[in-house]
């Protein structure tokens, strides 16, 4: 993994700290995982307060709940359009059109602003990241890709259970073929290290298990 990425373990997910000049997080825990953060921003180092932007990998409460409250304190809020629009969702839509991803969206707290990513865009961290929409497992899923550091961050669009790289999980994926298909693009990738949300990070043979798994598409 990259030096500047440091991995914050929240509770049941991980969050990962960018370290340069603009302190940057990537995903941020469910609502109320705003002190763990700060403790894990100022044990390296760093203000709290100088937290300049969060990147969201898709809007599940894992993921996105803490946003409202970064938000309040100063911090960029970037998320996929598509998403953000899912946050709107509120109890009583769920109760008109239930669904589980309706019912994910109403646990996760709405930011009071966003700025929205789309694919392709390039965001001002580890030399540069770019956003690679992976639609599926929500709507708005993205991954991230540092071409200088060849590292990969997948929030949930792949998992790791018992060391083996597979598929987003079924069980909470709003389109699990999508979400399948997407694997695809990130096989086009030159990646050393993938990190994901819930698992260790993979950093041997990463090349090698996305072609697999783009190969299992088919």
């Amino acid at each position: 993994m990259s030096r500047d990425v440091v991995e914050l373990q929240l509770e049941r997910v991980k969050a990962h700290l960018v370290l340069e000049p603009e302190l940057s997080l990537i995903d941020c825990g469910y609502a109320g995982s705003v002190p763990g953060i700060q403790r894990g921003i100022a044990a390296n180092g760093r203000d709290p307060a100088t937290l300049r932007r969060v990147v969201i990998t898709h809007g599940h409460p894992d993921h996105a709940g803490g946003a409202r409250d970064l938000a309040a304190g100063g911090a960029d809020i970037l998320i996929h359009p598509a998403d953000a629009e899912r946050l709107k969702i509120t109890w009583r839509d769920v109760v008109r059109q239930p669904s589980r991803g309706h019912v994910f969206a109403a646990m996760t707290p709405e930011p009071p602003h966003f700025h929205p990513i789309e694919d392709g865009d390039v965001l001002p961290m580890l030399g540069g990241l770019r956003v690679v929409h992976t639609p599926g497992h929500t709507p708005g899923s993205v991954c991230l890709y540092g071409e200088r550091d060849r590292i990969l961050f997948v929030g949930d669009v792949l998992q790791r259970r018992f060391g083996r790289v597979s598929f987003a999980s079924r069980l909470y994926s709003d389109d699990y073929a999508a979400a399948r298909r997407s694997v695809k693009r990130l096989a086009e990738l030159d990646v050393k290290t993938v990190v994901f949300s819930h698992f260790t990070a993979l950093e041997e043979g990463a090349a090698e298990t996305l072609a697999r798994l783009a190969r299992e598409v088919g």
